[in-house]
């Protein structure tokens, strides 16, 4: 029988080996577990974060570009207006100096600016003819 209880006694230990075996991958496991659990965490802050930052610099190019065709289109607007305002004020500036002509031409050549004007009517008119 010594045989038989120490064949009972290796099988004690062996099941007991074995416990504590399973036991020591569990809390290895476990560990290894929450280890893993953490690193995922800080993984997913620094995507977070990362994330945060790419918004911000999208944001900040956005609105630098947003600014410089804003102020591409003001300047534009501007140069507009002051060529139109330079337009219309040689147009007043031609048009004072064409009846300063005429009043002129009027006072001095009375008969040849009447000429003049009847010789362009007629041109007018014929052409408006055809």
């Amino acid at each position: 029988m010594n045989t038989a209880s120490t064949a009972s006694q290796n099988a004690r230990e062996t099941a007991k080996d074995a416990r504590e075996t399973v036991r020591e991958v569990r809390d290895a496991a476990s560990k290894a577990s929450g280890d893993m659990q953490d690193d995922l965490q800080k993984l997913r802050d620094d995507f977070h974060r990362l994330a945060e930052q790419v918004a911000e610099m999208l944001t900040n190019r956005g609105n630098t570009a947003w600014r410089r065709a804003k102020s591409s289109v003001d300047e534009a607007l501007t140069d507009a207006q002051d060529k139109g305002r330079d337009a219309a004020s040689a147009v007043r500036e031609v048009s004072d100096h064409f009846i300063e002509a005429i009043d002129e031409s009027i006072k001095a050549r009375p008969y040849t600016t009447l000429a003049v004007v009847a010789g362009i009517a007629f041109l007018f008119g014929a052409t408006w003819r055809r």
